[in-house]
């Protein structure tokens, strides 16, 4: 199944029978939805949503309706530090994942397709991260890699937007904005093999990244098993599993594609209608050094 959010809080289904379409499945979403929207509801219940389901409701085409993110305020939104070797080389960077572990992303930051990204700055660089999106669909903690699938609920697009400053990582990447998803969550008896999936990002119309998973350094697996290591995964939570070489500057009116096969294409545009000199950041206030 492929699952979209749209027009709002109505959850769909992308028609099997017509990829121009989604079936509307608002009302099978248990109960009422919080800010995490009906798809987050329908993971955390535990709702098996089939083809039968599907008959005799209604049909609405992709050109009609809004997508949006679909899971607006994950609980978590993890992310995996240099897990490409590619990366880790254009980075310069003596670490990878398997010393720098995972980081946290604001869930604020979350933003859907067809979104804009707000550049925060306007002499600082902004760099694009296209990225596998792993969303997890059963609680666990300290899960073996070998189950680990078994706790995941599918796989998004996403862009792991970042600022090139001296702040800390996790601080670098959460403003408003800065983690787009989407249009899809495909649930994972769609996808064979996570760790063979094509990626490519394109900024502009050129590709500036493409790889496949096949090269990650945590697989899928690997990263689910690590994380739960750290910290309890709940259903919705969000793992962005890293991004391969090619990260560069985007600017004001960029188009910034994900595509990753099997998964769908994710598109944004760029903005820097509020960017502002880094220099007037919120700084703190000196307080001299009291007398000796």
């Amino acid at each position: 199944m492929r699952f979209a959010v749209f027009d709002g809080n109505r959850l769909g289904v992308l028609d099997p029978g017509d990829r121009n379409g989604l079936v509307d499945v608002t009302d099978l979403v248990p109960g009422p939805c919080g800010p995490g929207g009906p798809l987050q509801r329908l993971i955390e219940e535990g709702r098996v949503v089939g083809r039968d389901d599907l008959a005799g409701r209604p049909r609405r085409p992709l050109s009609d309706v809004v997508l949006d993110a679909p899971l607006p305020r994950p609980g978590k939104v993890v992310g995996a530090p240099v897990n490409y070797r590619d990366h880790q080389a254009e980075m310069r960077e003596e670490h990878s994942i398997a010393d720098l572990g995972v980081f946290l992303k604001a869930s604020s930051s979350v933003v859907g397709p067809d979104g804009v990204v707000e550049l925060p700055y306007s002499d600082v660089r902004t760099d694009q991260e296209g990225e596998l999106v792993v969303v997890i669909g059963r609680r666990g903690r300290h899960i073996p890699a070998g189950r680990a699938i078994g706790h995941v609920f599918g796989y998004t697009c996403g862009l792991d937007m970042t600022v090139r400053s001296t702040e800390d990582r996790s601080a670098r990447k959460s403003f408003d904005t800065f983690s787009p998803l989407g249009p899809y969550v495909v649930t994972t008896d769609e996808i064979d093999d996570p760790g063979r999936l094509d990626l490519t990002c394109r900024v502009g119309g050129s590709v500036r990244q493409h790889t496949s998973t096949a090269a990650l350094i945590f697989g899928v697996p690997e990263l689910v098993a690590y994380t739960s290591s750290v910290m309890t995964l709940h259903p919705g939570d969000v793992i962005f599993t890293g991004t391969p070489a090619g990260v560069g500057p985007v600017s004001d009116g960029d188009r910034v594609e994900v595509d990753i096969e099997g998964v769908g294409l994710l598109a944004v545009t760029v903005s820097a209608a509020g960017a502002r000199p880094y220099a007037r950041r919120p700084r703190p206030t000196l307080i001299p050094a009291a007398a000796e």
